[in-house]
């Protein structure tokens, strides 16, 4: 009976693969485990935006103080941004940092100007991923836990996304799983819009996949496969029957969700008005926000009050080009938030929805030659939700190459943990102190931070 049912299961996956198959719903075949009971009369959700390869930290928030330029410039002579650059985009905050310390946005981050100057944005400095505190000294004495295999891309993208060392669930996923009984409709609790991803992996969440155009169908059961509509209605038979096998009914409801939930969210979104030419053509980031902020439109229709998002930006590994690459890189960026969170103010929702940036790592603050290393900490932005002030979260780091804040060559040790990013994150969205402990099990080691 075994044998059979893995026959069976095995049959049912190649039915799909044959079909051409997207995976909108990430299938999961274990148990999912009761959710808890939460309610909501407001509507919130987090979008995580995420650039893989590790983005170079002092070439998107650069040193601009006299000082601080300087050391900036002669840490890295051959890929320091000109100075003369920066002036449109020096950013005051409403609180100054001491010591006359200045940043400036990368050029081409001059769309987000307006969000940071309106109070819409914040700027988060030397975060990364921590077990706890750690100073330079710990650090080279090794004494205390730190994250599994730094700087390498595949251990700091699943680290960073789930936050635990076991990396089965993620962050984001988990506290969905605490808040996704608000919903009417369970299944767009949890959206990518970039493939599937470890950050939205949940122990009761199953996460919704979406296409840059909307819910991602199967092909071969819209309109006439070849040339005939009973081959559609044929095929839609074969893969939603249950077989009364575990493993294949599993996958059969798996599927049924699926092609109901396309269904829904299809007839959701499209009875929106779109944004028009507010969003940018030929920037897959900004592809990626625009169908998350139509989703987020139509909230309403599919029953939503809590909801967590996942975008991403590839192409962040500069070893070399990085003069050309990045800018570039920061260019997509700019344009794609800023339409972003000009959709959100047109919802009047631009409270409602809190946004940040993360990466596997920061990079090395010494050059190269033609680019940067992997490092460690770096720097992000938060936009919106609770948002009110302009300002920056975090401790300015030591520019130097093996400093009192670094681990060489401008690697720097972090002074805020991306749990206490999520901490602060998962308050807003209405975790429990208590459920907190569980998603973050680090979060008893640092203190809360204010966004």
């Amino acid at each position: 009976m075994k044998h059979l049912a893995r026959r069976e299961f095995l049959k049912k996956i190649a039915n799909y693969t044959a079909l051409g198959t997207a995976a909108p719903l990430a299938l999961s075949l274990s148990s999912m485990a009761q959710a808890s009971s939460f309610t909501a009369t407001d509507y919130k959700a987090l979008v995580c935006i995420y650039f893989y390869g590790g983005n170079d930290y002092a070439n998107t928030v650069v040193p601009y103080d006299t000082n601080s330029y300087n050391l900036y410039k002669s840490l890295r002579p051959t890929i320091a941004l000109d100075r003369t650059t920066l002036a449109n985009t020096v950013l005051t905050p409403s609180q100054p940092l001491g010591n006359g310390l200045q940043f400036a946005l990368e050029p081409n981050l001059l769309p987000l100007m307006s969000l940071f100057n309106n109070n819409q944005m914040s700027v988060l400095l030397n975060i990364g991923t921590l077990i706890q505190p750690t100073t330079k000294a710990q650090y080279m004495a090794n004494s205390v836990p730190l994250p599994p295999r730094l700087f390498s891309h595949i251990d700091q993208q699943k680290f960073s996304q789930s936050l635990t060392n076991l990396e089965v669930d993620g962050w984001g996923g988990q506290m969905e799983s605490l808040l996704m009984s608000a919903n009417s409709n369970s299944l767009f609790s949890s959206i990518s819009a970039a493939g599937q991803t470890l950050f939205l992996t949940g122990n009761s969440v199953t996460q919704y996949q979406v296409s840059s155009s909307g819910a991602t169908a199967i092909n071969a059961l819209s309109g006439s496969p070849f040339g005939s509509s009973s081959v559609a209605t044929a095929l839609r038979s074969i893969i939603s029957t249950p077989l009364n096998q575990p493993m294949s009914d599993q996958v059969t409801t798996t599927v049924n969700r699926a092609i109901s939930a396309q269904s829904s969210l299809s007839t959701a979104i499209g009875s929106t008005t779109p944004f028009g030419a507010l969003f940018p053509s030929g920037n897959s980031l900004a592809s990626q926000l625009q169908i998350v902020a139509r989703i987020i439109k139509a909230n309403q229709a599919i029953g939503a009050k809590r909801q967590v998002f996942f975008v991403s930006l590839g192409g962040f590994d500069t070893h070399q080009h990085i003069a050309t690459v990045h800018p570039q890189l920061m260019s997509q960026v700019g344009d794609a938030i800023s339409a972003f969170q000009s959709s959100l103010i047109n919802m009047n929702l631009l409270q409602n929805v809190f946004s940040f940036t993360a990466s596997d790592f920061g990079r090395t603050l010494t050059s190269n030659g033609d680019g940067t290393d992997h490092g460690w900490g770096s720097h992000h932005f938060t936009f919106g939700g609770p948002t009110t002030t302009s300002k920056f979260i975090g401790t300015a780091p030591t520019l130097a190459n093996n400093g009192v804040d670094d681990v060489g060559q401008g690697r720097l040790i972090p002074t805020t943990g991306m749990d206490q990013l999520a901490m602060a994150m998962g308050t807003w969205l209405g975790v429990s102190s208590t459920d907190m402990a569980t998603v973050l099990p680090n979060s008893k080691n640092f203190h809360a931070i204010k966004l």
